[in-house]
């Protein structure tokens, strides 16, 4: 019955996202082959455009800002992401998305601050700490914001869009932290969250999260509780997004991205080499994963990004069995540098941001803040794990080390093959109303 009046609200929840957020020509041009640019439609087509790229340009500075700043910082910037995870859920239920990024973005601001201010040691980790929570925040109401204003035909373009700004970030802070100081790239990292400050200004709130609003104001319920989510209607997708978080963070990311230099020194390669080919490598790749999401779909593109993480993890740990084994010393380095640009570029095309999208997809309104603090904290805490054994797992064998997160990235192949559903082409209310018949079935 719910999922009967969940479907038979979709033309009235999708007319009230268009009113809103003035995106209904959008949708009307494309059915109807366009209209006359001169017609009294034009000027609604134009400012609804503007509304969407504004909406995008705020949650992409603030995915970029991220990127900027884990690809500097490690383990304290994790443990003020994990705290981000636990209260972004409530956060975004209570003040709303649009209040959200006003308070992650003040964190951003400070921690720059912080940063670029500091004289001492705990300015330094105040400021890390900061910018943490905030990238935490970012994580979870980034992608939700964007799913729930964006109409369905280019909601995977703009998102991906959107998630690539965290791979942009950490790109060119890897290259432009090779020629200045650290308090230089502080002051460039903070100019996203200026523009994102600007750019808040003319968002608009998100029309289904005031549409939950008032139905939890005339109903006064809610699932939204973390012990329903392990209801059996919802035990599913739960499944679904907290793997893909666990698949994600614990495929060997923060192994790759806070030891690089490690990495590419032992194998005898040059650092600031190794990271200008990342950088130039992740931008066409994440430009393709934007333009292929809504044709090939989320699913296909997960499964390509984490064949090719297994194989950058199998070439890194065969480089390194090599070389404990002082076999074919000269094919080692070459073997070291293709596995980081295999992994890199493969998790740039899919899996670095594709999960999020789906995560923000695939739960009802009713119980995205408790699923999205989970899968949020999930993530971190794996990520924190992997930071901090990295060092010791790499001292044991570090060709075990890369070996391991091959079979890691292996299980997320099946997993994303028999249980994560796609979502192109799809209201969110069609997915969460398919979802939840699939169920009960």
């Amino acid at each position: 019955m719910e999922e009967e009046q969940a479907v038979a609200k979709l033309p009235l929840i999708e007319a009230e996202c268009s009113a809103r957020l003035r995106i209904s020509n959008i949708d009307n041009d494309q059915e109807h082959g366009g209209l006359d640019s001169a017609g009294a439609g034009a000027p609604v087509k134009t400012r609804s455009t503007a509304v969407l790229f504004i909406c995008t340009f705020a949650t992409a500075c603030a995915a970029f800002t991220g990127g900027c700043l884990y690809s500097v910082f490690g383990s304290i910037m994790t443990a003020g992401a994990m705290i981000g995870a636990v209260i972004c859920g409530r956060m975004t239920d209570f003040f709303g998305r649009r209040r959200t990024l006003w308070v992650l973005d003040i964190f951003y601001i400070v921690g720059w601050l912080a940063i670029i201010l500091a004289k001492g040691a705990w300015m330094l980790d105040l400021g890390r700490l900061s910018l943490g929570i905030g990238f935490g925040l970012t994580c979870y109401v980034g992608p939700v914001y964007l799913a729930e204003i964006t109409p369905t035909n280019v909601r995977g373009l703009l998102m991906s869009i959107s998630q690539s700004m965290t791979g942009y970030g950490a790109s060119l802070t890897f290259v432009i932290g090779s020629f200045v100081t650290w308090r230089s790239l502080a002051i460039i990292g903070c100019i996203p969250s200026l523009l994102l400050f600007l750019a808040l200004f003319f968002i608009p709130e998100s029309p289904r999260w005031l549409d939950y609003i008032e139905n939890q104001r005339l109903q006064q319920n809610s699932d939204d509780n973390l012990l329903n989510l392990f209801r059996r209607k919802y035990l599913h997708i739960l499944i679904v997004g907290v793997g893909l978080m666990v698949v994600q963070a614990s495929g060997g990311l923060y192994g790759f991205m806070f030891y690089m230099s490690e990495i590419f020194d032992s194998a005898g390669i040059s650092s600031t080499l190794g990271f200008i080919l990342v950088a130039v490598l992740q931008i066409p790749l994440i430009v393709s994963s934007a333009a292929l999401i809504d044709k090939f779909g989320r699913r296909t593109l997960l499964m390509a990004s984490a064949t090719g993480q297994c194989l950058g993890c199998f070439l890194t740990g065969l480089s390194y069995f090599l070389q404990e084994l002082d076999w074919w010393k000269e094919a080692s380095p070459i073997l070291a540098l293709l596995g980081v640009l295999v992994y890199m570029g493969s998790y740039s095309f899919g899996m670095g941001g594709i999960p999020w999208i789906v995560v923000s997809e695939i739960f009802p309104i009713n119980v995205k803040g408790s699923a999205g603090t989970l899968c949020n904290l999930v993530s971190w805490f794996c990520s924190l794990v992997v930071s901090y054994t990295f060092n010791y797992s790499f001292s044991w064998s570090p060709a075990g080390t890369f070996f391991i997160y091959a079979g890691i990235c292996g299980f997320g192949v099946v997993f994303i093959a028999k249980l994560v559903p796609e979502t192109k082409g799809r209201t969110l209310e069609e997915i969460h109303a398919s979802l939840m018949t699939h169920i009960m079935q």
